[in-house]
């Protein structure tokens, strides 16, 4: 593979023009089918084969005008006993009549009817439906519905449109781009070189750019969530920078070990770049194995991710070297510039006027510390990751309610207000449906049901059945006392299962936004050990076919467990704890999202194998060149150390960007994202790993005959590559 990649580094750097154009060709082709082929995006997430779906499907089939997305407008009158007066009811009235007339809407429900107003005579509830899912609500049918009630506000009365209505995309703003502008100002606090920074920069950028935009074209024909491309580009533009930095990084040493800027790209490509293929597909691979757990969302998000990762990858193999053939030697600082220049060209070897090189970096300086007192900084190590992991087993999973929304958004002004005067279980009511063979036997079952749930513990009220025009289907509201993403309420809903599961004649089902989120991250949570167990596997078969070890590929997975656990301590702390929730700006500590940890897993996997192969391999290969293993620990370490460092913390900066949005799924999946790759990078890869190798000696590059000779030669260190270039004297500058 390197010297494949070696010739493709070179080519591209001789045909730049071409290759430059060819890309910009992509990028203008796909922005233009994004811009015409581009569908909505997805706010719900369905989960087939669950109870909660079922019965949506059952309702969309026999009970279509109870099947679209409801809303619940919450009125708050001036004074108690208000909405007892006839003019109290006038205007709630009013309002329930201009609510029916709102575009897209099936009808609303008067609350004196329902019984739907609190004792006190100063709340009332009315119920909206629409007549089709919350997903293809127009902006303009949102719009209107969140301006109803204009004459009450008028006459002093609070009137919060709330419900899955309200349910929209995430979006993008400008905080984020804080992350980019400290990626740049690393890029050029590592290069030294405005060009160098600049050019790593616009790689990534074209990359997003094209991998965004084709992502957006295929929306038209595949229904992504709303979070699928926020995750996309996150991670997108992450390893971007990352992989371009990593083959310029190369490039720039080669240069300065006296190749000419042809010679240095195409082995740059050829070492750099096969680690870059290797990290990349491990990526993709973690990620596209999302779908072996059977979640359509979790599926979508994860190959849409991959999507950008692979042109990542493909962007970095060749629109890099040709980027770097235009930029020549200004890659490099401007003192450095004259010290190539001064090599004569067709030299042998550039010693005599290329410095001799600089061992005492921070790098060599750390690895020789860390090596010294190795026992003592495992210890540590592993007592601190201990400790941040602490909370981790009190994580719980759920889907985000009006509860968690930002303070200040309508969801959670109608939120709020619906808690404040009916109580936390009005706002994740459940629905459940009842389907006989015919009307007689819905009409038989729905008392049943009804007596049955009534009594169960927590239960606050059953409401009137709705019965569909042919009364073979009803649809019966049910209050928990308890909030939607309350431990309690997830205990109810099982409870009713159990307790109508016995009714004969009819099926029963349990519905509703609350039901469907415990459905999900249930079935997230029992997939979650699968998944971690298949990374973890897959993690120790790639790791021995590139390293051809059996003890290092170990000690590469138990490292990458240990970030997970410390990762989901801290985010279980911070996200649903409360502790220091300010300052990542969380209004409301809350369960973490359900897919959170699975999708965690799959990129922390991808980007670890990143930090191990480009740390590791240098390791490898100067003690295959005969160094011990100390000296090949310390070289591995002082030589990708300063790069991995840069390739973190611009992570870091990236996921970090994403903090500062409103919504509580992107700023978690930030956080956990950037701690992840802070612990992972910082603590485990820089610190344990050459801790550890140092321990292990000789016996960490241990690999049985038989094995090493069935797995197969990846050369990812490039070993073929010296091998074919041995014969060859290097073009000198």
């Amino acid at each position: 593979m390197a010297t494949l990649l070696y010739r493709l580094g070179r080519g591209a750097l001789r045909r730049r023009r071409l290759v430059v154009a060819l890309w910009l060709v992509v990028l203008v082709v796909a922005g233009l089918a994004a811009a015409t082929l581009r569908g909505p995006t997805a706010s719900n997430f369905t989960m087939p084969g669950t109870e909660s779906q079922r019965a949506l499907d059952l309702l969309a089939e026999q009970f279509p005008a109870a099947s679209g997305a409801t809303g619940t407008i919450t009125v708050k009158a001036p004074a108690d006993g208000q909405l007892a007066t006839p003019q109290g009811q006038a205007v709630v009235r009013e309002l329930v009549q201009q609510a029916s007339t709102l575009p897209g809407v099936v009808g609303a429900v008067d609350p004196f009817q329902v019984g739907a107003v609190t004792p006190n005579g100063r709340y009332a509830l009315v119920q909206v439906q629409f007549a089709t899912g919350g997903d293809e609500v127009t902006d303009e049918q949102r719009t209107a519905y969140e301006e109803v009630g204009a004459a009450a506000k008028a006459q002093g009365w609070q009137v919060a449109p709330g419900g899955e209505v309200l349910g929209g995309e995430p979006e993008i703003g400008s905080t984020e781009a804080l992350g980019v502008l400290v990626a740049a100002i690393v890029l050029i606090i590592t290069f030294g070189s405005l060009v160098a920074a600049g050019m790593t920069m616009l790689n990534a950028l074209i990359g997003v750019g094209v991998g965004m935009a084709g992502l957006f074209a295929l929306s038209g024909v595949i229904e992504l969530t709303s979070t699928a491309p926020i995750l996309a580009l996150m991670l997108g533009l992450a390893v971007g920078i990352d992989y371009s930095l990593f083959i310029t990084s190369r490039h720039r040493q080669n240069l300065l070990e006296g190749l000419s800027p042809e010679e240095a790209v195409g082995r740059a490509v050829g070492t750099a770049g096969s680690a870059v293929v290797f990290a990349g597909a491990t990526v993709v691979i973690a990620l596209a194995g999302l779908a072996v757990v059977n979640i359509p969302f979790l599926t979508v998000m994860g190959l849409a991710a991959a999507g950008t990762v692979t042109v990542a990858v493909l962007v970095a193999i060749t629109l890099q070297p040709a980027l770097l053939g235009f930029a020549g030697r200004r890659v490099l600082p401007r003192r450095l510039r004259s010290t190539v220049d001064s090599a004569a060209p067709g030299e042998p070897s550039g010693e005599e006027t290329l410095p001799v090189e600089d061992r005492s970096g921070f790098g060599f300086r750390w690895a020789r510390f860390v090596i010294r007192f190795r026992v003592p900084v495992i210890l540590v190590s592993l007592l601190g990751l201990g400790l941040l992991a602490l909370p981790t087993p009190d994580m719980r999973l759920a889907l985000p309610d009006a509860s968690t929304a930002t303070v200040g958004s309508p969801a959670r002004v109608a939120s709020d207000l619906t808690t404040e005067g009916f109580g936390p279980g009005f706002t994740g009511r459940l629905a459940v449906v009842v389907a006989g063979g015919d009307a007689q036997a819905t009409a038989a079952a729905v008392p049943q049901v009804a007596a049955m749930i009534q009594r169960t513990e927590n239960v606050l009220a059953v409401a009137p059945p709705q019965l569909s025009p042919d009364g073979r289907t009803a649809l019966l509201g049910v209050v928990p006392k308890t909030g939607p993403t309350d431990e309690a309420t997830e205990t109810l809903v099982h409870d009713v299962r159990d307790a109508v599961g016995g009714v004969k004649g009819a099926e029963v089902l349990l519905t509703g936004a609350t039901a469907i989120g415990i459905d999900v991250s249930e079935k997230l949570s029992d997939a979650l050990p699968i998944y971690l167990l298949l990374v973890v596997g897959l993690s120790v078969l790639l790791l021995m076919l590139v390293f051809r070890s059996l003890l290092v590929p170990l000690k590469a997975a138990l490292g990458f467990l240990l970030t997970v656990a410390a990762t989901f301590g801290i985010t279980v702390a911070i996200f649903q704890q409360g502790h220091l929730a300010d300052l990542v700006g969380l209004d409301s500590p809350a369960p973490l999202v359900s897919f959170l940890p699975i999708l965690l897993i799959g990129i922390l996997f991808g980007l670890a194998m990143d930090y191990e192969v480009f740390l590791v391999s240098r390791m490898r290969e100067d003690f295959v060149h005969g160094d011990t293993a100390r000296e090949a620990t310390i070289s591995g370490m002082g030589h990708g150390a300063r790069v991995v460092t840069a390739a973190a913390l611009i992570m870091m900066s990236v996921f970090g960007g994403f903090v500062f949005l409103e919504d509580p799924i992107i700023k978690s999946m930030g956080f956990a994202l950037a701690i992840g790759v802070a612990i992972d990078a910082f603590v485990v890869r820089m610190t344990i790993v050459p801790a550890v190798m140092s321990l292990l000696g000789d016996r960490a590059w241990w690999l049985p005959r038989w094995l090493n000779r069935a797995l197969p030669n990846v050369d990812i260190e490039g070993e073929g590559l010296r091998e074919h270039l041995e014969d060859r004297v290097p073009a000198r500058v």
